[in-house]
């Protein structure tokens, strides 16, 4: 897909918002330097496409089917609660981690992943974070370890299996979004945040009132809408850091 025409239909999804302090996971780069996808960012996101187009015939990873619908679901969506993610939210507290001298400190996990949303392309965005894809289909499994040779992303790692059976570390960010099994996933996710982490829920407004519920030992923030869509939200969660 044509790199160019990506670009435009992200460009809802990477408003330059106010920057604010400790968020940045690169060193010296600011909320506005980093609200712009550089040439190679594009280019990954670009094969990603091609690829997740070719194996989509074969084991569906998504019902989507048309490119530019991918970019704005898919793409559009992850790459918008990267930048949630990175910056200050109000009402809800930094996690200690975030900004570590640009080294790969951060640890995200992806829970349920599926066809790699939202990892991947929070990945992409932020290329120096340590990012666990959990996932239990073994095809899909598969996809995801070919999407990050092909798009040449290191330090990432590909658990398959449920997220029940993960012993690995915690981490300072988990993202959950289109799971199955909702009432279940959730907790499990929750258990995986690190003190003083955050868990990203890419849901629809309706589940926003059982999220909370679900899981109220995290600090919520005010849900934050996806751009161009009547009924997706983004809702962050700290987990205490004592």
């Amino acid at each position: 897909m044509d790199t160019t025409r990506i670009a435009e239909l992200l460009q809802p999804f990477l408003t330059r918002v106010v920057p604010s302090s400790g968020l940045s996971l690169r060193a010296g780069v600011s909320p506005e330097e980093s609200a712009v996808l550089s040439a190679g960012q594009l280019g990954q996101i670009s094969t990603y496409i091609d690829l997740l187009l070719r194996w989509n015939a074969r084991i569906n990873l998504t019902a989507v089917r048309q490119p530019e619908e991918i970019v704005t679901r898919h793409f559009g969506e992850s790459l918008f609660a990267a930048r949630c993610l990175f910056q200050e939210t109000p009402g809800l507290p930094h996690p200690a981690r975030f900004s570590q001298g640009g080294r790969a400190s951060v640890h995200l996990i992806d829970v349920g992943s599926g066809a790699g949303f939202p990892g991947l392309p929070i990945k992409i965005w932020v290329p120096d974070l340590h990012l666990t894809l959990i996932e239990s289909n073994q095809k899909k499994a598969t996809f995801l370890c070919e999407v990050s040779r092909s798009i040449t992303l290191t330090n990432i790692d590909v658990f398959s299996g449920r997220a029940e059976s993960y012993t690995g570390d915690l981490a300072d960010v988990v993202a959950l979004r289109a799971v199955e099994r909702f009432d279940i996933t959730l907790p499990v996710a929750a258990r995986l945040v690190a003190r003083g982490g955050r868990l990203a829920l890419l849901i629809g407004a309706s589940q926003a009132m059982r999220a909370r519920d679900l899981a109220p030992e995290l600090v919520w923030a005010k849900e934050m809408p996806v751009p161009l869509s009547s009924n997706r939200i983004l809702l962050l969660g700290t987990k205490a850091a004592g």
